[in-house]
């Protein structure tokens, strides 16, 4: 990263140009304080969640080196069915510059990633399924169909029942998710879901990078569902910048 627009507590901008350096400028909190929910997101300049469909198209080299060390430093990463199948998700990698760290910390040697669906209607032949470093994880309601809980199961994933209706509960699947040992948790969307969580008070942090374009069109926000109560202040953390990208970070008031 080139520069560091200082909040108050905020680090100055030493070693923030390695992988380790910026692990350490977005470390969690320690594990004692119980789960803490992480969202990363990305927003063109006048709001948009993706262009064309995709997030790629708002994306940059620097929001992708921001993008795998978040992931390095989440135990699990949370997302939607919706967007696993726009995205074509693949599993979290385990990166050589992270493995003492990761072990040190009792962590896998990547992030498990946990889909949230009602209907588990995902291709479980896709690369997240047949050839995670962690196990896929599938967060679903109380009655999925048994054939699609089946034909997960055959995957390989472990699915964990986070709701007691057709759909994923927030504060459930958080719950869920600590008691399997992941509380640092990583929510990369969609926007529908996003919304659902913050709404249930379960986001503890935004990471919000803001591309220096404009799309237009009828994309939704980063957030696009229920209201948040309040609504919910946040406060800054910090800010960096490269390349025009602004990477922003709020935490709970």
């Amino acid at each position: 990263m080139r520069r560091l627009y200082p909040v108050a507590g905020a680090n100055d901008s030493a070693g923030l140009e390695t992988p380790l350096g910026l692990a350490d400028a977005y470390a969690y909190p320690e594990r004692g304080a119980g789960p803490y929910l992480r969202a990363n997101m990305v927003s063109s300049l006048d709001g948009a969640a993706w262009y064309d469909g995709r997030s790629a198209p708002l994306s940059s080299e620097a929001d992708m080196r921001v993008f795998g060390v978040l992931r390095a430093l989440a135990d699990v990463v949370l997302v939607g069915a919706e967007t696993v199948r726009l995205e074509g998700y693949r599993p979290a990698r385990a990166r050589e510059v992270f493995a003492a760290r990761r072990a040190a910390d009792g962590q896998t040697p990547a992030a498990a990633v946990a889909v949230i669906s009602r209907g588990l209607d995902l291709d479980f032949t896709t690369p997240l399924f047949t050839a995670p470093v962690t196990p896929t994880l599938v967060l679903t309601g109380a009655s999925p169909p048994a054939d699609r809980v089946a034909a997960a199961r055959a995957a390989g994933a472990h699915v964990v029942v986070a709701g007691d209706g057709e759909g994923v509960d927030p504060v459930r699947a958080v719950r869920e998710l600590a008691a399997l040992g992941h509380t640092r948790l990583l929510h990369e969307g969609g926007p529908r879901v996003l919304a659902q969580f913050a709404a249930a008070g379960t986001l503890d942090e935004l990471c919000l990078t803001v591309a220096p374009v404009l799309g237009g069109g009828d994309a939704p926000r980063i957030m696009h569902g229920p209201d948040v109560p309040g609504p919910a202040r946040l406060v800054p953390r910090s800010v960096l910048e490269e390349d025009g990208f602004l990477f922003t970070r709020y935490v709970r008031a």
